[in-house]
């Protein structure tokens, strides 16, 4: 049981870390915007495109990852994956042209694509279903930690030397440290039937196992896409993604104008949700033990959230304390986090847990893209109270998501369990 644990913790730790550099090159170029603006003479709408040109890219391939995950495992399309973040980099480090730092953008959107089906591909296969639970916090707590990490990795080497470039640069080689890292591990992260020393994780209870997933047909690679669950699922992360693009890009915006904030407050909000979102991830990852009950979880976090934001439009905070209702709404929306990823988890069919998770995380990449540019068009019109309203509507759409893609799950499961009787 020891050898299972320390087998355990080291497939969570080189996922928690590949993890969070995934999520640094969300970031890899919004850090910089002050020096790219100048350099190449750029709007802020030319800018913001290029971001988009990032989630437009991982989106679109993140459901054909899910086919590569499945056909040739996690690994090797990991490794292709860090090999796309190194040149996408070293060209985004050397680019001369807008055009130049758009392809920079479409390499590492086109590296980022894979991340979530190889993640929870490799999780599901090597990590002992006790501790899923605690493998999906730690996993999301890396992402927060990969989005806290860019800006002052980035905005950190540009000050010491001067060049924007050299921070570029420096994305590069981590993304080559990582490569070379996970090419060392390899069998420890091989998700593949017959890989060396794998640890499967089922329970010791074959009706356990029944119960967590439906069978998929085997007449058809494509035949998950029949179920309900796969795209309530989508549905969710697509409003999950569309909410979490606003509170990063406006919320603390809004709030500004709501509550007369200055501009150092204003920073601390987001910073405040980002780390208490981490936090919450600890608590959220040991309760959430099984898929069965991970809507009740669900609803209880983002139900705490819708909450907090409402309290923004309700209550005339003193400015001190607006940082700290995007804590309590961080906290909120990190403890759903881990079940949120097992509801995802029960609604995948054995064998195709890749494809299952590329096409629901591809509606992250979804709200990612159009949620700012929306919220945005919010504050133009001067209506910031209209930004909260949204948060508040979204919180409980996924709320109502989590509860129908629950139901639409079991259907499946009797579905399937009817026609082998």
């Amino acid at each position: 049981m020891a050898a299972g644990a320390a087998a355990d913790r080291r497939v969570i730790g080189l996922i928690a870390l590949v993890h969070g550099l995934s999520h640094f090159f969300h970031l890899i170029l919004a850090p910089l915007f002050p020096w790219l603006k100048v350099e190449f003479g750029l709007s802020y709408t030319e800018l913001g495109l290029l971001v988009t040109v990032f989630f437009v890219v991982s989106g679109i391939c993140q459901s054909i990852a899910g086919f590569l995950v499945d056909r040739f495992g996690g690994v090797p399309v990991l490794m292709t994956s860090l090999a796309m973040f190194a040149i996408g980099a070293l060209l985004l480090g050397t680019a001369t042209s807008y055009w130049q730092l758009a392809a920079g953008m479409a390499i590492c959107g086109l590296g980022n694509a894979p991340f979530h089906p190889i993640d929870f591909s490799i999780m599901n296969a090597r990590i002992r279903p006790a501790r899923l639970g605690r493998a999906y916090a730690v996993h999301g707590i890396s992402g927060n930690l990969g989005w806290a990490a860019a800006p002052l990795f980035l905005v950190g080497i540009t000050s010491a030397t001067g060049d924007w470039r050299m921070a570029h640069l420096g994305a590069a080689a981590l993304a080559g440290a990582a490569l070379v890292l996970v090419i060392w591990q390899r069998a420890a992260l091989a998700d593949r039937a017959g890989a060396p020393a794998a640890t499967p994780a089922v329970s010791a209870d074959p009706a356990n196992n029944r119960a967590t997933a439906p069978e998929l047909p085997t007449e058809s690679p494509y035949a998950f896409l029949k179920l309900p669950a796969v795209w309530l699922s989508f549905l969710f992360f697509a409003v999950y993604a569309f909410a979490l693009g606003g509170i990063q890009s406006f919320a603390p915006a809004a709030a500004g104008a709501l509550h007369a904030l200055d501009p150092v407050t204003i920073g601390y909000c987001l910073t405040a949700y980002m780390v208490f979102a981490a936090l919450g991830m600890l608590p959220g990852g040991f309760v959430a033990g099984s898929p069965d009950g991970a809507e009740r979880l669900i609803a209880i976090g983002f139900g705490g959230a819708a909450l907090a934001a409402l309290s923004m439009l309700l209550i005339d905070w003193p400015a001190w304390m607006v940082p700290g209702v995007f804590a309590v709404m961080g906290f909120s929306a990190g403890f759903a986090n881990p079940s949120r990823d097992l509801l995802v988890k029960r609604a995948a069919p054995p064998g195709a847990t890749g494809r299952v998770y590329g096409v629901v995380y591809s509606g992250l990449d979804v709200g990612m893209a159009i949620g700012p540019a929306l919220f945005g068009w919010m504050m133009d019109l001067g209506r910031p109270s209209l930004v909260w309203i949204s948060i508040v509507v979204l919180q409980f759409v996924m709320i109502g998501c989590a509860f129908l893609t629950g139901s639409a799950s079991r259907v499946d499961r009797t579905g399937t369990v009817a026609q082998s009787a």
